[in-house]
């Protein structure tokens, strides 16, 4: 079997969103089968984009919205690669200060448009940075969110390496944002393979995503 390759894009000014990436490579390092790439959003081009299996995408809240710099990949690359990374997995970090819903918003709404399958629920670890000395301060995310990014980006990798993905390779597509949990270790890959099972005795019909508009993103 091929190897499959994760697709971990970020942008970060003051370290948070950077580390939250980091310990989501890390995580997904540890399975094998599965070639992990980190990439800063101005270095991301299409063509990375459409030679990968799955993705991670990791942006800060910025004025109550997604990062520039991470708008500007999603700007570049989404009409290069519209229509050919339909169904593919991804999972989303944002590192806000204190909602950072309006990111989330802007990120799922791109990702829908791409026709992406949502495969975790998207991860927001807030800093509580709220005075303007706090916010460009240099961040330390703390441990426990840090492992939350590890499960996210090994739970991704590990649907990818059991071939949990069926429509990555042409066969039947999986139904909904199903996602793999952010349990750890044993209990990660039986559920990955549990969701496996199901999702095989089932005859499903390719997923319906409405929201293509063209002013998406």
């Amino acid at each position: 079997m091929n190897p499959k390759t994760l697709l971990i894009v970020y942008h970060s000014m003051t370290g948070g969103t950077a580390q939250m990436a980091q310990a989501a490579a890390e995580g997904a390092g540890d399975e094998a089968g599965v070639q992990v790439r980190l990439l800063r959003a101005p270095e991301a081009q299409p063509d990375d984009v459409l030679a990968a299996d799955g993705y991670v995408f990791a942006t800060p809240e910025n004025l109550a919205a997604m990062a520039g710099l991470m708008k500007d990949f999603f700007d570049r690359c989404y009409y290069a690669a519209l229509d050919r990374l339909n169904g593919r997995p991804y999972a989303g970090l944002v590192c806000a200060g204190s909602d950072g819903q309006n990111a989330v918003r802007q990120l799922e709404r791109i990702a829908t448009g791409w026709r992406l399958r949502q495969v975790a629920p998207t991860l927001i670890v807030c800093t509580h940075a709220q005075t303007p000395e706090a916010i460009l301060r240099p961040k330390q995310i703390g441990a426990a969110d840090l492992a939350q990014c590890r499960e996210v980006g090994a739970a991704l990798a590990a649907g990818l390496a059991l071939g949990v993905y069926w429509w990555l390779m042409g066969e039947r597509p999986a139904q909904g944002g199903r996602g793999c949990g952010f349990q750890s270790g044993a209990h990660r890959r039986r559920e990955v393979e549990r969701i496996a099972r199901e999702e095989a005795a089932q005859d499903l019909a390719p997923p319906k995503l409405e929201d293509r508009r063209r002013d998406v993103p």
